[in-house]
């Protein structure tokens, strides 16, 4: 079924397109959608990300694409292009580039869906433990346990870990928020790595 024009688009018709890629997704992968969780300008994406396509106009090119470990994503007509260290506009425009050879002046939609490989987890006695999207690549140990709500009354200060994964094992990094709140040992308040894990015991 061809596309209809902006104008002519009706909100049944948009809610069951939504609904029908909705149920689509959720058969290929069990990955809950993004929401209305905000990302920041300039975000950039890596493996693991995924992003819905759209041509307007264009029947069949509407996608759930995943950013492969490669950084690579497929898309029809366009096929295989790198995405992963670019924004969503930069794609957006590395789309509209490859598609201008089949198609007229495209108009190519690119929005953010998932980025359920760039997250960090907090764990233990914070008020508000879980795990939280990396949209930026500049989040600190002090940043993170502020996400979580800060530490609670018994938390043990002193002895607060960051476990990463490197190289098929797992290194625990000490990480001291008595010291820093004095602030001494500053260095210990690292970047954090997608996948990194917070433990205040």
């Amino acid at each position: 079924m061809a596309l209809l024009k902006r104008s002519s688009v009706s909100r049944p018709w948009m809610l069951g397109l939504s609904l029908g890629l909705l149920v689509s997704f959720m058969i290929t992968a069990t990955i809950p959608a993004l929401a209305d969780r905000a990302v920041p300008e300039g975000y950039r994406l890596q493996a693991g990300d995924i992003v819905a396509v759209s041509v307007w106009q264009e029947p069949g090119l509407e996608q759930l694409v995943l950013v492969r470990p490669d950084g690579g994503i497929s898309f029809p007509l366009a096929g295989d292009l790198n995405a992963s260290g670019l924004t969503i506009e930069e794609l957006t425009e590395a789309l509209k580039k490859r598609l201008k050879k089949y198609i007229s002046d495209p108009v190519v939609t690119v929005t953010l869906q998932e980025i359920p490989g760039n997250r960090i987890y907090v764990m233990g006695r914070v008020n508000k433990p879980g795990d939280f999207p990396l949209v930026t690549r500049d989040v600190t140990v002090i940043q993170a346990l502020a996400m979580a709500g800060g530490l609670t009354p018994f938390a043990d200060e002193k002895h607060i870990k960051v476990l990463r994964t490197e190289n098929g094992g797992q290194r625990s990094i000490p990480f001291n928020y008595k010291d820093i709140r004095r602030g001494k040992a500053l260095e210990q308040n690292i970047m954090l790595e997608a996948g990194d894990v917070i433990v205040v015991p």
